[in-house]
């Protein structure tokens, strides 16, 4: 660690994720939330947090395990009832939709206003979104929304330049980032694991049927996930988030 980094790491340490109020998950697609980061949702919701579920864009062509012969518009649909029937398990009650279409079919800058305008609706502490600087990441989507969020992660506070996309300011204090390669924070979801699965893979069918292939692969890959993470904070189960506060967001590389 350089001697600039370890200025930083002293003089701004990062925000801990539950000491605040109120939380937005941003999801690119119906049940992203849930794989990236719901059990750490749940457990939020639980301990009376206010919690906001925003899916930016409706998984229409996410065909691959849907009924034969479900049509693009059919499963926006019915993904988007999973959704609703997932945040119910998890304990959240505040779900919105954008209602863009998935497979880059949307105008960025829509992305970003749209995504604008709830943040300065809600009013979120925090926001959870997919890290947009993972190298392995080649879903046009996850990265959009990634981008998205952070763009406004970092303009949110400030009144004028809210108004000028047409959205009102927010004082947001931290970012974390889910499906992320590098976390810095991490928490306890010991008790919210099985919440998380049963919002998974008792609700998102579409995506996930009872007993396929994608559903037995994704619960092992959480399940290792959740202690993967747990051993590394010295828990049984965690979640791990790469996490910026205000200071951490602009001209400060070393908070890599």
């Amino acid at each position: 660690m350089s001697l600039t980094s370890l200025a930083i790491k002293l003089a701004a340490p990062l925000p801990d994720l539950e000491a605040f109020d109120r939380y937005l998950f941003i999801g690119p697609h119906p049940d992203d939330i849930e794989v990236g980061a719901g059990a750490t949702a749940a457990k939020l919701a639980a301990a009376g947090k206010k919690v906001c579920f925003l899916v930016c864009l409706d998984g229409r062509f996410g065909l691959e395990n849907a009924p034969a012969g479900t049509r693009p518009d059919e499963l926006a649909l019915l993904r988007m009832e999973e959704a609703r029937r997932s945040a119910r398990v998890l304990g959240v009650d505040d779900l919105r939709f954008l209602g863009l279409s998935d497979g880059g079919l949307y105008e960025e800058k829509v992305l970003f206003r749209a995504i604008a305008a709830v943040v300065g609706d809600f009013g979120p502490d925090v926001i959870f979104a997919p890290d947009p600087c993972v190298s392995s990441e080649c879903h046009a989507d996850h990265l959009n929304v990634g981008n998205a969020a952070r763009r406004v992660a970092c303009f949110a506070p400030f009144k004028e330049i809210m108004e000028a996309y047409g959205a009102a300011p927010a004082d947001v204090k931290a970012l974390a980032y889910y499906m992320t390669a590098k976390p810095n924070r991490y928490v306890g979801t010991k008790g919210f694991v099985e919440k998380q699965l049963s919002a998974l893979f008792d609700c998102h069918s579409s995506q996930f049927p009872a007993g396929s292939p994608a559903a037995k692969t994704l619960a092992l890959y959480l399940k290792l996930r959740s202690a993967d993470m747990g051993l590394r904070c010295l828990k049984s189960h965690a979640e791990g988030f790469r996490v910026l506060g205000k200071i951490h967001m602009h001209c400060l590389p070393e908070a890599e």
